[in-house]
Parts: C-alpha cells; structure tokens; sequence
C-alpha cells in the first residue's frame, strides 16, 4: 500500500452553510498539499486524491466529524450558526493489493453533467459502479474518456472496501471503533472551527489553535504535530 490518500469530504447537518464548510475544507487540505509539492487529483466534487511521502501518515487523523460555528453571510440577525462536515480518510491502495471480483459489480454509464444540471459531454462518459456484495456506489465524471472514469471509480472503490475490510477485521480482534463518517450529526465532532473566537478545537486531544485563516490557508503543521506527539 502506498502512503497517498483519498480525502472524502461530506457535507452534513446544517443545509448550505454545511456544504460551504466542506468546500472550505476541501480548499484546506489541498492548499495543504500544494504546500508539501504533493501532486492532487479531483476524483469527484468532494473526493480529493493527494500523492507524496507519508501523505496518508500525515493526514490518517483528519477522519470525522468537523464542526463549524459562524454568522452565514446570508445571516442579517448576525446569528451564529452550527453546521457540519464529515472527512474520510482513505488509503490509496493499487489494484494488486486488493482485488474486487468483476462479477461483484454493476456498471452503468451515463452523460457527464455540469454545474445546474446541463450536460457537458454528448457521449455517455461517466461510469457509475456499484459493488453489490456491499452495496457500495461510486461514480466518476470528470475525465474524457469511459476508460478513465471506470479507472479513477475503481480507485475510489477499492479504497472504501479496503478500509472498510480493515474496520471489520478490527471489530474481530476485540477492538472496536467507530466508524469515521458516522451519522455527521453536530454531537458526534473531533473538532470545532469557532470563527467568532478565532478558535479551532481539537476534542480527542483537548487542545486549540489561533489564527484560523492561516490554517484554513493550508497550515496544518500545528495541528498534526500536536496530534501526533500526543498520540
């Protein structure tokens, strides 16, 4: 297995302010990355694939629950509002150390879509897969060629099952954890971005950090070096 990742990042309980918090973290991790000279790929609109030395070690503690707090700026009472985002962490994990049986998915092809709705490619581009054993779905549009969208699902496919085989495995032993995504509900949070006070928590480790923008900049060697000397 190599040391890239995928990030899979989720909006979750909180409506539109909640899908611009994860877009706001999407932009963190890969100014993260553009920072390390790491090589990013955009598997999907909220599926991150970044390559480098120990890019996976480095960011294996950013799965879970994040939660922001702050005044939308569609907000004119200047209330504060709480809304969620869960990240999955992912391994990378190449073809020949996983191997998914063919007769245990469902292709379906269809036209790649833009933004609105309208369709971008006249050919049905786009690959849906569907891993029956599972039930897991994935789906890619955002490269030209058929070939190239089934390549980048299966990438995707197999590290959800890997990871998936690896918590189950885990439950066998005794040691049982949760699972990262989680339900995405408020209460279930590893960490809170409070903008008022320019404030991030870290929960797990009871600790916290200023000058947020920095660190929504991509700055997250605070943050990790504090977890992993705590860990």
């Amino acid at each position: 297995m190599t040391s890239n990742v995928i990030i899979e990042i989720r909006a979750g309980a909180g409506g539109s302010e909640a899908a611009l918090f994860a877009n706001d973290l999407f932009r963190m991790y890969s100014k993260f990355a553009e920072k390390q000279g790491w090589k990013t790929k955009i598997l999907d609109d909220n599926v991150l694939q970044i390559s480098g030395e120990n890019a996976y070690t480095y960011l294996q503690q950013e799965g879970g629950v994040h939660r922001v707090q702050r005044i939308p700026k569609t907000e004119k009472s200047g209330r504060i509002h709480t809304s969620t985002a869960s990240v999955a962490i992912l391994p990378y994990v190449e073809p020949r150390e996983f191997e998914i049986k063919p007769g245990d998915l469902k292709i379906d092809t269809f036209r790649s879509s833009g933004p609105g709705g309208q369709y971008v490619n006249k050919t049905e581009s786009a690959i849906r897969i569907t891993h029956m054993p599972s039930g897991f779905v994935v789906a890619s549009q955002r490269e030209r060629s058929q070939a190239a969208n089934k390549e980048t699902a299966m990438s995707l496919l197999r590290s959800r099952l890997f990871a998936f085989k690896a918590q189950q495995d885990m439950q066998k032993l005794g040691q049982q954890r949760n699972a990262q995504i989680g339900t995405a509900d408020r209460s279930e949070k590893i960490r809170t971005y409070n903008f008022p006070q320019d404030r991030i928590t870290d929960h797990r480790i009871k600790k916290d950090w200023h000058n947020m923008e920095d660190i929504l900049n991509g700055n997250l060697w605070p943050i990790i070096k504090k977890f992993q000397k705590e860990n």
